[in-house]
């Protein structure tokens, strides 16, 4: 089978680019883990002084693999999830996240983990979980320390389209940048800031920034874990998954 995520070096810097373009870079299990192989990859490789997280196609990621969580329990799916996002928070390795495309429902945490984050004029954002029955329960963990509240509450209860200024206005991002060529030179200027720095340095100073997101992923990932394990398998969201792979309305609208 082909990789669902490619891994490759250059000049230091690890990019792993998420490459499933049949289901939108969803995150199914195949692609978690592979994902999370990549992370603990570079973290080990001592000439790796980022990570680069990008992807192919129009969709940064989907969210969720909806086929696989209708087909049976998410328990495991919603584990590999919580483990990816602690990976990302605890790699000693910057990550950087470039968006070039649609980012959706979990996507969003795996942007919000990433310590630093570029997108262009291509992406939009959106917490789509309340539109199928649940609710971003992991990828709170990675979204509201950093987001400015009014605006988390918004996108959070609305599950409304936002693009890339005003996912930077409110935190989610970086910088928003205009074509692909300005955000790849971007991301390029903060991987050369980040090759200008010593790796103990690096790995400090990321222990600082995070150090309060590691506490809340140790005072409640499990309980997230099992909220969103619960919704996945409730009515509502068996309703919700199964009217949006019939492209019909659900239920309650």
């Amino acid at each position: 089978m082909n990789p669902l995520v490619t891994y490759a070096v250059d000049d230091r810097i690890a990019t792993l680019t998420l490459d499933s373009p049949h289901n939108r870079n969803a995150l199914s299990r195949a692609l978690l883990a592979e994902l999370t192989e990549g992370l603990a990859r570079a973290a080990a490789d001592p000439d790796v002084r980022a990570v680069v997280l990008t992807h192919t196609g129009k969709v940064f990621c989907a969210g969720a693999d909806l086929a696989e969580a209708g087909a049976g329990s998410m328990d495991e799916g919603t584990k590999a999830v919580l483990a990816l996002l602690t990976a990302l928070v605890e790699s000693p390795k910057p990550v950087i996240a470039r968006v070039n495309g649609h980012v959706r429902a979990g996507g969003m945490g795996i942007v919000g983990a990433c310590d630093l984050a570029v997108a262009s004029a291509a992406a939009s954002f959106a917490f789509t979980e309340a539109r199928i029955g649940v609710a971003p329960a992991m990828i709170s963990l990675t979204t509201l320390d950093i987001m400015e509240p009014r605006a988390a509450a918004r996108y959070y209860l609305t599950g409304e389209t936002f693009d890339a200024p005003a996912a930077a206005a409110c935190g989610l991002l970086t910088l928003a940048t205009g074509d692909e060529a300005e955000l790849d030179t971007a991301v390029a200027a903060l991987a050369e800031g980040i090759r200008q720095t010593s790796p103990q340095g690096a790995a400090e100073s990321k222990l600082l920034v995070t150090a309060e997101r590691r506490r809340a992923f140790e005072r409640r990932g499990g309980e997230l874990v099992e909220l969103s394990a619960r919704l996945f398998a409730s009515p509502e969201a068996r309703e919700g998954i199964t009217a949006f792979m019939e492209r019909r309305p659900p239920a309650w609208r």
